[in-house]
């Protein structure tokens, strides 16, 4: 029988890669973060494991991959590996979509949390020693919009909805909401400005695509409420910066809770780092212990499948992007 010959692009001394010692015997592995260190053996592989941070290496040497059956990417987004090359081969891809969802659902809920309670102010009040007392809001009452009804922004909507919220979402066919019993009302993609007036909390939980570049953009920022708050769960670019800025210092949304940003890290004179109406998060919301090596786990069961012939999990649309 041949032998698989598994490119993982990654940093060899990743402690997550020390699982892939449970892989079969089979299975000849070669790890590398550059172009250099894999240009030998990627003519031969099988299967391509395209580690975090690994895009451009990725990008460079896939049209050298003229054996590989399959691509697998330890992110959930596909931003690094949806690639022109990769979209028109017949190659599938697949990802770890929805390893990571309730760690982020559980942040959507802490951040909300945040401006219901006015956390900030209890905080800076007991570092005051000052007895502040005020009103705070209770999330039973409000309504929680979700862009991008994927796993994470299930995971959102399911806790939210736990808490008593009402639940919007939009998707591209909205009338698969009908027997949904988290969502009490679903919007189709062009009606994101309509659902956004009408809720408290907004997430955005978006796959980067072309299409999702600037989703949320002015337009839908100037839709939200004055008192609503803003969360971005899925990529940084999905919501437009500089829209969100202007609108964050002129106050004419409550505030935001922001894990993902354009560039990353922030730089250090972004002006988000200085508004006082912003939770931020260093993409860190989904960093729980063992987050590296729960995506590689779910890279070990679909490689059982592939290598026993069964349909993979967590196929990727690739001309779609996610």
């Amino acid at each position: 029988m041949p032998r698989t010959k598994l490119v993982v692009i990654s940093i060899a001394d990743a402690s997550n890669l020390a699982l892939l010692k449970n892989l079969p015997d089979d299975v000849d592995v070669t790890i590398g973060s550059t172009e250099n260190e894999l240009a030998g053996v990627i003519g031969e592989a099988d299967v391509l494991l395209n580690g975090m941070g690994g895009g451009d290496t990725f990008k460079a040497l896939f049209p050298r991959a003229k054996a590989v059956k399959w691509i697998h990417s330890l992110s959930a987004g596909d931003e690094n590996s949806v690639t022109p090359g990769v979209v028109s081969s017949p190659v599938p891809l697949t990802n770890a979509r929805g390893v990571f969802a309730e760690s982020l659902g559980e942040f959507v809920i802490a951040a909300a949390l945040f401006f219901a309670k006015d956390l900030r102010r209890l905080v800076n009040s007991q570092s005051d020693r000052k007895w502040d007392q005020f009103d705070c809001e209770v999330l039973y009452r409000q309504s929680m919009a979700i862009v991008g009804y994927g796993e994470i922004g299930r995971a959102a909507a399911q806790r939210a909805k736990a808490l008593g919220m009402k639940i919007y979402a939009t998707r591209r066919r909205p009338e698969l909401f009908k027997d949904d019993p988290i969502v009490d009302e679903g919007f189709a993609p062009e009606q994101r400005a309509e659902m956004l007036a009408k809720a408290d909390y907004v997430v955005a939980a978006s796959a980067l695509t072309p299409e999702s570049r600037g989703l949320i953009g002015a337009t839908e920022i100037a839709a939200m409420k004055p008192t609503g708050v803003i969360m971005n769960v899925g990529r940084g670019p999905v919501i437009d910066e500089a829209a969100l800025i202007a609108a964050l210092a002129e106050r004419r949304i409550r505030g935001a809770a922001l894990d993902v940003f354009d560039k990353e890290p922030l730089p250090a004179d972004h002006p988000f780092w200085t508004l006082d109406n912003v939770l931020l998060s260093p993409h860190t919301a989904d960093h729980i212990e063992g987050w590296l090596d729960d995506a590689t786990h779910f890279f070990l069961q679909n490689f059982a499948r592939f290598a026993n012939g069964e349909s993979l999990k967590n196929i990727v649309d690739k001309r779609a992007g996610y």
